[in-house]
């Protein structure tokens, strides 16, 4: 990993804006939809008022001082030369804050990814500064498959999260709640605007709450090359709360799987046996687990044997072929 995207809250947060042409102009339209307190300063030649946005701020027509970047989160800096924005730069950093200065990396703490942008859900995509026309042609194509409602679902959540907690203190079978509930008739129902009956529909999922049945499902990872996994295999990796193994899996493939999973490498470097790994995936799919056995390339005989043991001991078991048949 290049760079690392963090979520930094705008509310409240200060963030200064330097400059008049459209870069300048860029940066303050992605501001206005936040609850930020949002300053411009547009020194020399006056803006376009036709290009200003109607609710931008003033633009304070001079050179900010070091004094104007006290208190800023993120100063962002569009001016042509190289030198003062460099000074600017060092101003603000001075004051504490985070600068980019826009189109020169060199001169930045920070890159401006490309967002989607759902109100409580934000989606970014970022290259390091290193090809930003990139950046935005993959927002084009995963901002069509994320809906409009999403960020309403997530406030709704957020309305509901004490509740949930206190209903389900498990931290495991809150998280299968969640994942109930942001899949089912709630994220339907929202989509479709109808707030109220999402909120009881969340809330009756709540009353119902019982802790999921675990499972362990049996994947080959096949070559090595993680375009090849199905969707299906992809979607078990993302689910899994604990993946066990073989030491030849690679990491491209083993990156594919949720983060947060537990995680244990089986095999000659590894530091647990097939008997072992059997008895653990039959104690956390009894505790409710989601258990996934990841073989280097096809599960093969291999697979059959744990299959069987597993089934003998009352574990719902399913084999996931992790490339597409033919």
């Amino acid at each position: 990993m290049r760079v690392f995207l963090a979520a930094l809250p705008m509310d409240p947060a200060r963030v200064v804006v330097v400059g008049v042409g459209e870069p300048a102009l860029a940066k303050l339209r992605l501001f206005l939809t936040t609850r930020a307190t949002l300053v411009w300063f547009a020194p020399g030649e006056a803006p376009a008022a036709e290009a200003v946005p109607r609710s931008a701020p003033a633009p304070e027509r001079r050179t900010p001082g070091p004094a104007d970047f006290a208190g800023a989160r993120l100063v962002f800096i569009a001016v042509e030369d190289e030198a003062e924005a460099a000074r600017l730069a060092s101003e603000a950093r001075s004051a504490g804050a985070l600068v980019n200065v826009v189109d020169r990396p060199a001169l930045s703490d920070f890159h401006t990814p490309a967002l989607i942008d759902r109100d409580q859900v934000v989606v970014g995509i970022a290259t390091g500064g290193a090809a930003p026309i990139l950046a935005r042609d993959l927002r084009a194509r995963i901002e069509a498959v994320v809906p409009a409602s999403v960020g309403v679902l997530a406030s709704l959540a957020g309305e509901l999260r004490d509740t949930v907690k206190a209903s389900i203190p498990d931290f495991l079978a809150r998280r299968r709640f969640w994942e109930r509930a942001f899949r089912g008739a709630a994220a339907d129902l929202t989509a479709a605007g109808r707030l109220d009956e999402a909120r009881r529909e969340i809330l009756r999922e709540l009353a119902a709450s019982e802790p999921g049945a675990g499972s362990v499902a049996i994947v080959g990872a096949g070559p090595g090359d993680p375009e090849l996994l199905t969707l299906k295999a992809l979607a078990i990796l993302q689910d899994a709360d604990l993946l066990i193994h073989d030491n030849a899996v690679g990491e491209a493939i083993l990156a594919r799987a949720r983060r947060d999973a537990s995680r244990v490498s089986l095999g000659p470097a590894g530091a647990t046996s097939e008997v072992e790994a059997a008895a653990l995936m039959i104690r956390e799919a009894a505790s409710g687990c989601r258990v996934v056995r990841l073989h280097a390339g096809d599960p093969g005989e291999a697979g059959r044997r744990q299959k069987a043991v597993l089934e003998a001991a009352g574990v719902v078991v399913i084999v996931v072929p992790g490339l597409a048949d033919g």
